[in-house]
């Protein structure tokens, strides 16, 4: 039967009923090592209990009011952000994109409520990815996203990732702000270098700029930091999230300074289901997991050891693998063959990875993973190695049983 889904997606083959911990179970009834996590959201994994427990206790009381009223879910998880973050105000959304979009309005709302509504233009990044939407497309640059959907939004100047000279250059008098991804993760999982991102604060010290970081991917843990910008040292002044906060239920968020969102006042932007009673009540489950003592830690012990896992791989394996990049249980396999190969090569073992630029095969597995199962991912990535190492070429396949 043809799919009544609009196709924008190769969807592969394969489709999943249930979910335990790591692991995902296939309508077929095949087993799958989770090393993708939903691109990030998957943070506890799947089923985790107490995620469980705070949909059901809300999803019986209150779903949905709107934010014509106070929602007291809301407020108690903007407190805690505000308390673990460099920010002092939160604005709820539905996705990563729409968190990003905010991001855009409130930088340059800021310069216009300082007296330069001129300086609208944002410097971006080379391989970025913000989202979908007309204005995080044109941030991004990326011409395959921007192809055929009319002019591309104005106020966007992309330049090399990490070349702190071109982000010199390209700062003019429009200029209000610098948007970048600690790590990039659709491209490629490549990290910029801390005293770069020490670099861009210090320029927007210096030119009355904003900077401002898109953690969708690399926030709540994931990099064994509770931000990424902890690595570096390099505070912005807006940062996004999205994925894992809301640990697979739709839930985004805008972090600011009081200083950045100055102009953002009563009308100014809004939302319908943004930081609803369920999905801030699921949002402060993921907290009370991700915040408590020892998890982060155990993160990045977990992330280490799944990257020298990874390093004795590439030994093993050269003519497959060039190298591993990545910060704790964020880490990105570069291939000599094709990533769409090795991913399903690793499906045909029964483990799932997301492909992405640079022919890079990221690892975003939940971040509940234990040392018994970074163990059973090495050995399934060798298996998938030794298939093509051995010229098999393959379409689809069932996962193993562990």
């Amino acid at each position: 039967m043809t799919s009544a889904l609009l196709p924008t997606y190769a969807r592969i083959n394969l489709a999943f009923e249930k979910g335990d911990g790591a692991w995902l179970t296939a309508t077929d009834g095949a087993r799958y090592l989770d090393f993708g996590g939903g691109i990030a959201v998957a943070s506890l994994g799947y089923s985790h209990p107490h995620l469980v427990e705070a949909l059901n206790a809300q999803g019986a009381k209150l779903w949905h009011t709107s934010n014509l009223f106070e929602i007291p879910q809301a407020e108690r998880l903007a407190r805690r952000l505000v308390e673990v973050s460099f920010a002092d105000y939160v604005f709820f959304t539905n996705s990563g994109a729409e968190a990003v979009e905010g991001a855009i309005k409130t930088a340059r709302k800021y310069q216009s409520a300082s007296g330069h509504p001129e300086k609208f233009r944002i410097v971006t990044f080379d391989g970025a990815f913000h989202g979908r939407t007309l204005a995080t497309i044109a941030a991004a640059g990326n011409p395959k996203y921007l192809d055929g959907f009319g002019p591309k939004v104005d106020g966007f100047d992309t330049v090399p990732f990490a070349d702190i000279e071109a982000v010199k250059a390209a700062i003019g008098p429009q200029t209000g702000a610098i948007l970048i991804e600690p790590i990039q993760g659709e491209g490629g999982i490549r990290a910029a270098p801390p005293r770069f991102l020490r670099a861009l604060r210090d320029l927007c010290d210096e030119r009355g700029l904003l900077l401002m970081f898109d953690e969708v991917q690399t926030g709540v843990g994931r990099t064994g930091k509770l931000f990424a910008y902890e690595l570096s040292g390099a505070v912005p002044d807006i940062m996004a999230l999205a994925k894992g906060i809301g640990g697979g239920f739709p839930l985004g968020a805008l972090l600011s300074t009081r200083e950045a969102a100055k102009g953002m006042t009563a009308g100014t932007h809004g939302t319908t289901f943004g930081g609803n009673p369920l999905a801030a009540s699921i949002g402060n489950a993921v907290l009370d997991v991700v915040l408590a003592p020892g998890f982060i830690e155990r993160v990045g012990v977990l992330g280490l050891r799944l990257k020298q896992g990874l390093a004795g791989l590439q030994e093993r394996h050269a003519g497959i693998i060039a190298g591993i990049r990545g910060e704790g249980l964020m880490q990105g396999i570069a291939l000599r063959v094709p990533v769409n190969d090795f991913a399903a090569a690793a499906r045909a073992e029964g483990i799932l990875v997301i492909p992405a630029a640079e022919n890079v095969a990221r690892l975003l597995p939940p971040l509940i993973i234990g040392e018994a199962e970074i163990s059973e991912a090495i050995a399934r990535f060798e298996a998938a190695c030794v298939r093509m190492e051995g010229g098999e070429t393959i379409t689809n396949a069932a996962g193993k049983t562990p």
